[in-house]
């Protein structure tokens, strides 16, 4: 895909990869409508849209809800006529033991980090359709395809989000419409909390930057890529779970006794 000119909607536009995913994105030609909920994001991104030369408007929508959702779809159609592609960059992360998880944060995590994304996805495919074009963009984690010990929650909606980008790019595959789906490992952002940047300052963990995360997402459009997934050995570690479990079932029973301290320690973080 030439992204110049391509209308593309991007939800969680404010977060780190968010930042450096809009600036790259506007590089290659492309009209944005960016995302995010909260004042002090929207405020970011306008002076990001004033500091950088783009054509782009800021939509300040908590995607949750069916009538925010409705609204940033109509936003673009009245600024730019339509949708190309949507990147469901949206999430919220929460790193506890699973039996001290709070009640209220189990169907928070998965309405943002899974019924959103699909549900705005509900809401811009028959357009999509209609025209004979379009691509949507998942960004899942290396955690919806490895169960990591404290992120119970947020493993079981980025499983399911992987899951369910599998089905819909089989449901459309005889169309022109394309899934892709990326799959980063940690990202140096403040959407991780503080006890996961301790455990990767000790070598339990790995980081990447935000910009080598985005512009490998942003190559993942452009070459319209199935599945991608970021960041080694993790990567690999992700294939291996796939075909035996219980390896990796054993190599992080070693680990656990520090991951349960580490996971006491916290509490929910939002990007």
């Amino acid at each position: 895909m030439n992204l110049n000119g391509k209308r593309i909607l991007l939800t969680g536009a404010a977060g780190g990869i968010g930042k450096e995913l809009t600036t790259l994105l506007a590089r290659r030609g492309a009209r944005l409508g960016l995302v995010n909920h909260s004042d002090a994001a929207v405020a970011c991104l306008q002076r990001q849209i004033e500091n950088q030369p783009m054509d782009a408007i800021v939509i300040q929508a908590d995607i949750t809800g069916a009538t925010a959702r409705q609204h940033a779809v109509q936003r673009m159609l009245d600024s730019f006529g339509g949708i190309d592609v949507l990147i469901n960059l949206a999430g919220i992360l929460d790193f506890k033991l699973f039996s001290e998880v709070d009640a209220a944060t189990i169907p928070r995590l998965l309405q943002v980090n899974l019924e959103a994304p699909m549900q705005l996805i509900r809401e811009i495919l028959p357009g999509m359709i209609a025209r004979g074009s379009g691509q949507i963009v998942n960004i899942g984690s290396m955690f919806g395809s490895i169960g990591f010990p404290g992120f119970a929650t947020y493993s079981a909606s980025k499983f399911a989000l992987r899951g369910f980008s599998q089905a819909l790019r089989r449901e459309l595959a005889n169309s022109p419409i394309t899934v892709t789906y990326v799959s980063p490992r940690a990202v140096k952002t403040p959407f991780n909390p503080k006890a996961v940047h301790t455990m990767v300052a000790r070598g339990m963990m790995h980081m990447d930057e935000a910009s080598w995360v985005a512009a490998r997402i942003a190559k993942a459009i452009e070459k319209d890529r199935d599945e991608v997934y970021l960041g080694f050995p993790e990567s690999l570690f992700a294939r291996i779970n796939g075909i035996l479990p219980r390896l990796v079932d054993r190599s992080l029973k070693k680990s656990l006794p520090s991951l349960s301290a580490f996971a006491r320690d916290v509490s929910p973080d939002s990007p």
